[in-house]
Formats: structure tokens, C-alpha cells, sequence
């Protein structure tokens, strides 16, 4: 009767302990998206301003099809946002992230950012962030003066795995 009270004793303190390790793991963000560095950049525009707007889609790939169409390969894409311009600030008024299926995953800003002359700032889609899927996709809505250059969009697009690596860039499409 003792050795089946110690028995069941291990058994719950192991089963506490695993509970523990489990119910603890810290929970791991799936993509780069630092609210910081978007607060920072905010700025409120003046509607009376003739701002010229546009949008652009941007294609990009978080997984791509590996020996079949049942078998992927996650990647790491870098979505760039350049500032071409050497004489003003371009506005980035909105960037929608989607799936495949064109499904919106999520939405960095809603509200407008700037983005300095020659300056270049980036969106990271981690490697584990799966959402995207094979097809997933960009889209910015973006204000410049006139007479200034629009931005532009590209994404790097990589994975290594040992001594193998893939990558491949795509371009942004004024819409």
C-alpha cells in the first residue's frame, strides 16, 4: 500500500513537472513587426497638401512548393520599402499582408508613415511564419509630392538548409 502511495506521488510530481515545462514555454512571434519602429515613423498629413497617391503589389513567397505540390520549404522573405527620391520623404499610407488565398493575415499601419530620402526600411516574414502560404502578397497604399518619385517595393526571399541555400527576389507592381 506504501509503495503504491510513493508510486502515485512520482507520478503526480512528474505530471506537475511537465505541466510546468509546458504551460511555461515562452509563446515565439512569427514575424518581425517591431510597433516601436511604426509609432516612431507616424506622421500626420495635411489634407490640403496635393499629395500624388498610388498603390503596389508585391508578391511574396513564405513557402514554396519542394519535390511535389504536397511537399514546401518555408523561406524567410524580406519585404524592402525604398525611398528613391534624394529631395523628399514618401508616405506609406497603409501595408496589408495576405494569404493565398487572399485572406488578410494582417495590417502593419493603418496610419501614415514616412520614409526619408534614399532611406530603406523593411518588413521581415520569419521563416516558422506559415500563414502566407505559397502565394502569399503585399499591398501599400503610398502618397508623394509631386514631381517625386514613387516608391519601391522588393522582397528577398531565402532559406539554408546545411550547405543548401535558396534565394530569389521579386518587384513590386504600381496597381
Amino acid at each position: 500500500m506504501i509503495k503504491k502511495l510513493v508510486i502515485m506521488r512520482s507520478i503526480s510530481l512528474l505530471l506537475f513537472c511537465i505541466l510546468i515545462t509546458v504551460g511555461c514555454e515562452e509563446s515565439k512571434e512569427v514575424s518581425h513587426m517591431d510597433p516601436v519602429n511604426w509609432e516612431k515613423r507616424k506622421i500626420k498629413l495635411n489634407p490640403t497638401d496635393s499629395l500624388v497617391k498610388g498603390s503596389t503589389y508585391l508578391s511574396i513567397y513564405s513557402e514554396i512548393y519542394d519535390r511535389s505540390e504536397k511537399g514546401t520549404h518555408s523561406l524567410t522573405a524580406t519585404a524592402s520599402l525604398r525611398n528613391i527620391s534624394s529631395k523628399d520623404s514618401v508616405y506609406i499610407l497603409r501595408t496589408d499582408y495576405f494569404d493565398t488565398k487572399g485572406k488578410l493575415i494582417r495590417t502593419y499601419f493603418k496610419e501614415p508613415i514616412f520614409i526619408k530620402p534614399l532611406e530603406t526600411i523593411h518588413i521581415v516574414i520569419d521563416q516558422d511564419d506559415m500563414h502566407g502560404g505559397t502565394g502569399a502578397n503585399f499591398t501599400f497604399e503610398w502618397a508623394t509630392k509631386k514631381n517625386i518619385h514613387e516608391p519601391l517595393f522588393e522582397a528577398v526571399m531565402i532559406s539554408t538548409t546545411g550547405q543548401q541555400g535558396i534565394s530569389f527576389t521579386t518587384h513590386g507592381v504600381k496597381r
